[in-house]
């Protein structure tokens, strides 16, 4: 007991000594060569014996080495963006203008097939005439006549397909035939259900073959991505259950699953996009909104721990002390696997079943290495060697 009150007070000082010469402390443990004192965390250590009394007196507790389940959560935040799969371009195919816009502002929800344009087009004019002449010729050439009447069929056939390559659809094609009357106006129809994220047309606008006119989106699944850091991609697998909190609902959690983890690291964040996929029937996950992603972890059903606080890290190896025979506190080293819960799995050093210092490692460490002399080597002004002992 006197031994630890000892320590506490020479610590005191020599904090008090640092304060006081910075510069002098720099230069403690070096030799006439310049070269620093070897690594303390390597420093030897022995069995500590303490008594009850003292024990009690310095905050030591002792727990049982244990097999459980451990689970870790890894807590992000992220940004609602659009699923990929649902999002759709309309583009027109052929020169024209617009004759009469539909869907004429942006947030409008769309059904598929629901008409968005009107576009009037001389090339599809000229396009159906050619189909109603190929037609004549096609039925006006004699059917004895096998070259001239495949021939009158390919032109008929290949007109049919410039206009499907237009997206004239069969009915329309077939009407076209069976009336004889030019349509003026081709429809642009809405691939998908959806609402419409960007409009880049107006009404009587000229457009061109590949210009975009509109952006809509299928909702009803969203994509939330965020960022993990290095040390936690480990527990991000694709496929595993995500819980999200809503920034505009408090409290209110939805839940999805890990849909994609990015084969990069950022050089200078030290993180990895995640993304992953969550349901959305009735639209309640808005693109643009911000939310906090939960990645629960499970590292086992049946995982040899300790508590964080009975491990002992000096930097260059893990060290518990393990409580044996008569009462020594015997330092032993460890391998450690990931932290969660407060709680650290151990690979290899421990058995299941094993009595172990929980709290106040710190003094019994500094116990440890003073019985050796190591614990005070270095320090300026110490001779251990030279100490005298006091009644």
């Amino acid at each position: 007991m006197t031994r630890l009150l000892t320590i506490l007070a020479i610590a005191g000082m020599l904090a008090a000594a640092c304060r006081r010469k910075p510069a002098a402390d720099s230069m403690a443990g070096m030799d006439m060569s310049g070269s620093p004192p070897a690594e303390s965390g390597r420093a030897e250590r022995t069995p500590v014996h303490l008594s009850a009394e003292q024990a009690r007196a310095i905050g030591v507790r002792f727990t049982v080495v244990e097999r459980g389940p451990l689970a870790r959560v890894v807590r992000t935040v992220g940004q609602v963006v659009p699923a990929e799969p649902g999002l759709a371009d309309i583009a027109t195919k052929i020169d024209g203008f617009v004759e009469e816009l539909y869907v004429d502002a942006t947030g409008v929800a769309v059904r598929r097939g629901q008409p968005l344009l009107t576009l009037y087009s001389p090339m599809l004019v000229a396009a159906q005439e050619e189909l109603l002449t190929a037609k004549r010729l096609a039925a006006a050439v004699d059917s004895t006549d096998r070259e001239a009447w495949r021939n009158a069929q390919a032109l008929l056939d290949a007109a049919r397909r410039r206009l499907a390559y237009w997206d004239i659809s069969a009915d329309q094609i077939e009407r076209l035939e069976r009336t004889g009357e030019v349509t003026k106006t081709l429809a642009l129809k809405a691939p998908v259900d959806g609402v419409v994220l960007e409009k880049m047309v107006v009404a009587g606008q000229a457009v061109m073959t590949g210009m975009k006119l509109y952006r809509i989106a299928d909702l009803r699944t969203v994509w939330i991505e965020g960022a993990v850091f290095e040390q936690d991609l480990a527990f991000v697998r694709v496929g595993a259950p995500v819980r999200a909190e809503l920034a505009a609902y408090p409290g209110r959690f939805v839940d999805g699953r890990v849909s994609f983890v990015w084969p990069t690291v950022d050089e200078q964040s030290r993180t990895a996009r995640v993304r992953v996929a969550f349901a959305n029937p009735v639209g309640l996950l808005k693109p643009g909104m911000y939310a906090t992603l939960f990645f629960e972890a499970v590292l086992g059903a049946s995982v040899l721990q300790v508590p964080a606080e009975a491990v002992v890290q000096t930097g260059e190896r893990n060290l518990v002390f393990v409580v044996g025979e008569g009462g020594a506190l015997t330092p032993r080293e460890i391998v450690l696997g990931p932290r969660a819960a407060g709680r650290f799995q151990v690979l290899s050093g421990l058995a299941a079943g094993e009595r172990i210092v929980a709290s106040a490692n710190f003094l019994v460490d500094a116990e440890s290495r003073l019985a050796t002399g190591a614990g005070m080597a270095g320090m300026p002004g110490m001779d251990l060697g030279t100490e005298k002992k006091r009644p």
